[in-house]
């Protein structure tokens, strides 16, 4: 891992806030996500599932944990089934957690190799009535994939039909959307690095350069900040290519007098960050972009602020659209016949601006959730409205993330990233 340790009282604490919530005589089981193929002998990078990192730390492949918190004997009540590490293993794909090391990393005591994994299950399942599958239920999810959590669970219900089968995702998703102190460094830690990439790339940006150049200059910061990839799919779209919500070809060339609207953040430690800056190629707004870049950085400062312990996410985004509506009004773009003869379900305002404002973000860019749950403090959501011109030439969308605070207005994360349009200018003009 690129990443430095991390204490281990994170997953020690969100183990017993997760164990807390379970049925009595239950059993939860999380599993490491697969080592994808993609032909041959290659594959993609692991990548490790966020819930058995949220509760373990535990951030290699073919790691399994189990969670029984009544269980009669207690050293099975937290395990950890690690793949057996050997010389061989060590030479060719370097060493992989000791039970010494994963006792470090997640606080965890009992730590067994897989191959005693059905022994070990069966002893417990025999002291359990209920046993906790893990599905995905985010609300954005659309998976083809048979997962490795996916088989296991299969397994698991066929060799043991009479437990009855509880969801651990519901639970998580109340857990992993309040953030703990060392959760939000991490965040902070993220938002850092991708700060690091922006004020490179201010320095880099000129006519003619491409936007898979600038893509380059932003991994090659991040990388070299600990960071081991981008956050999600960056969106490098210059000109009319800002009008595409998830353009992430990247691959045109930056023209005087366009703006790059630039949707890319870094992770740390597998917790996201998550920015949009949009920037004039050739290092000055003119008239007209700047006119709306203010008015969308204007709708994001009054929606940031409406981000407060109570809120109801669906009235907020509600509210910004009045303020986005006056705002669009403000720079010609609708008129009062406009919004007079509007669908309620589609209000005129979704002409320019279409998506949602904000979303939870942590260990993964859409983080966790339950957006019919009011806001709490120690929330991380995105803020990032945007304005879509199609006819002129280009879109702005502009986006910080922030904690909501107990008292006060929310805390931002990105406050030392350059945003407003003349900064923004006198950097590219140093």
């Amino acid at each position: 891992m690129k990443y430095l340790p991390i204490n281990k009282s994170l997953f020690e604490d969100n183990r017993k806030k997760f164990t807390r919530k379970m049925q009595p005589k239950s059993l939860a089981v999380f599993n490491s996500n697969d080592i994808y193929p993609i032909s041959a002998d290659s594959t993609m990078p692991f990548d490790q599932h966020r819930d058995i990192f949220y509760l373990s730390g535990v951030d290699q492949e073919e790691s399994i944990l189990v969670l029984c918190p009544d269980c009669p004997k207690e050293k099975h009540r937290e395990i950890l089934f690690l793949k057996e590490t050997n010389e061989h293993i060590a030479i060719w794909e370097g060493e992989k957690l000791t039970k010494e090391n994963a006792f470090k990393t997640s606080g965890i005591k009992t730590v067994y190799w897989l191959q005693d994994l059905e022994k070990v299950m069966f002893e417990i399942m025999t002291q359990c009535d209920t046993v906790y599958i893990n599905t995905n239920e985010h609300y954005r999810a659309n998976v083809e994939t048979e997962t490795r959590e996916d088989r296991f669970t299969k397994w698991l219900k066929n060799k043991y039909p009479a437990h009855r089968v509880a969801k651990s995702n519901p639970i998580l998703q109340q857990l992993r959307s309040v953030k703990n102190g060392i959760e939000i460094d991490l965040i902070q830690k993220a938002c850092d690095i991708t700060e690091k990439g922006f004020r490179r790339i201010l320095n880099f940006v000129k006519p003619g350069v491409w936007e898979y150049e600038i893509e380059a200059e932003f991994i090659h910061e991040f990388t070299r900040n600990r960071s081991k990839k981008f956050a999600y799919t960056p969106i490098i779209a210059s000109g009319n290519n800002a009008n595409v919500l998830h353009y992430i070809e990247n691959n045109q060339q930056c023209i005087a007098g366009d703006l790059i609207l630039m949707d890319v953040g870094a992770e740390y430690a597998n917790y996201s960050s998550d920015m949009t800056r949009s920037v004039p190629v050739s290092g000055r707004f003119s008239e007209r972009q700047k006119a709306v870049y203010n008015a969308v950085n204007s709708v994001k400062n009054k929606a940031t602020k409406m981000l407060l312990p109570g809120t109801d996410w669906a009235a907020y985004h509600i509210e910004v659209g009045k303020i986005m509506t006056s705002e669009l009004l403000g720079l010609g773009l609708l008129d009062k016949a406009d919004i007079q003869n509007e669908n309620t379900e589609w209000p005129a305002y979704k002409k320019y601006f279409m998506h949602g404002t904000s979303h939870h973000m942590g260990l993964d860019t859409h983080d966790y959730g339950i957006l019919t749950e009011p806001m709490q403090a120690n929330m991380v959501f995105t803020v990032e409205p945007g304005i879509y011109i199609p006819e002129e030439g280009f879109g702005i969308r502009l986006e910080d993330d922030v904690v909501i605070q107990e008292k006060g207005e929310p805390f931002n994360l990105m406050r030392n990233i350059p945003i407003e349009a003349d900064e923004i200018e006198d950097i590219m003009n140093l």
